[in-house]
C-alpha cells in the first residue's frame, strides 16, 4: 500500500476530526451526529488499520532490515563475490526477491514469528535504543536455522531434488526434509553471512 495513500487517509481523518471539534453545533442534527460518529470513531479505526498494514509491508523489505546500523555488514555480505556464501549466491542470482531478501529467508523473525519471537523483537528495540548493541560478529540466531525456510522455495525443484551432492548419502534428502540434518551443516552450506571476515572479502559490483 503506497505511503502517499496512508498519509492521505490520516490527513482526511485529521481534518474531519478538527472540523467536527471546531463546529460542535453540527452534531445537533441527526446527520451531524452520524458525521461525528464516522469522523471520531470509524475513520480513526480505518486510519490505524491502513497505517498498520503499510508498516507491516514495509517491515518485510530489505531496506527496513538494514536500517539498523548493526545489520550493515549483513547487508554487505549479500554482495560477497563468492558463490559458496549462501545469502550472496541467492541474492545475486535473484533466487530471492532483492527487495525482500531478508524476510524471504527469515519468515519467522520477530513480529512475523511466534509469541516468543515477538517478545525477542521487543528486546531488540530496547537494545537498539538503550545503546547496548552487540558487535555484528556476535549476532547469532536464537534457535538453529529451520530447513523450512529453505524448503518453501526449493522443495520439489528438480535442481534441488536431483543435485548430485544430495545423492551421495542415501537418506540425506529425507533427513533434510525432516529437519533432522541442517542445510547449514559443515560440508553442506555452512558459509552464510560470516560478517566476522567481511573486511577480507571481495565484493560483486552490481551492473
Amino acid at each position: 500500500m503506497p505511503a502517499a495513500f496512508t498519509i492521505g487517509v490520516v490527513a482526511v481523518v485529521g481534518i474531519l476530526a478538527l472540523l467536527v471539534g471546531a463546529r460542535t453545533s453540527v452534531t445537533r442534527s441527526r446527520e451531524g451526529k452520524i458525521l461525528a460518529f464516522v469522523c471520531l470513531l470509524i475513520l480513526p479505526v480505518v486510519a490505524v488499520g491502513v497505517g498498520f498494514t503499510t508498516h507491516m509491508e514495509r517491515a518485510t523489505t530489505t531496506s527496513f532490515c538494514l536500517s539498523c546500523h548493526v545489520m550493515a555488514d549483513h547487508g554487505r555480505s549479500l554482495y560477497i563475490d563468492d558463490p559458496s556464501y549462501l545469502p550472496a549466491r541467492h541474492f545475486q542470482n535473484n533466487s530471492v526477491p532483492r527487495d525482500h531478501a531478508c524476510y524471504t529467508c527469515h519468515t519467522d523473525y520477530t513480529m512475523f514469528g511466534t509469541v516468543s519471537a515477538k517478545l525477542r523483537g521487543l528486546r531488540h528495540l530496547w537494545v537498539q535504543y538503550s545503546g547496548n548493541i552487540p558487535a555484528p560478529k556476535d549476532i547469532r540466531l536464537y534457535t538453529p536455522y529451520n530447513n523450512r525456510e529453505c524448503l518453501h522455495c526449493h522443495l520439489g525443484a528438480r535442481k534441488f531434488e536431483e543435485a548430485s551432492p544430495h545423492k551421495k548419502i542415501p537418506d540425506l534428502l529425507t533427513r533434510v526434509k525432516a529437519n533432522q540434518l541442517s542445510c547449514l551443516s559443515a560440508g553442506c552450506h555452512e558459509f552464510v553471512h560470516d560478517v566476522g571476515s567481511i573486511q577480507q572479502a571481495t565484493f560483486w559490483k552490481e551492473p
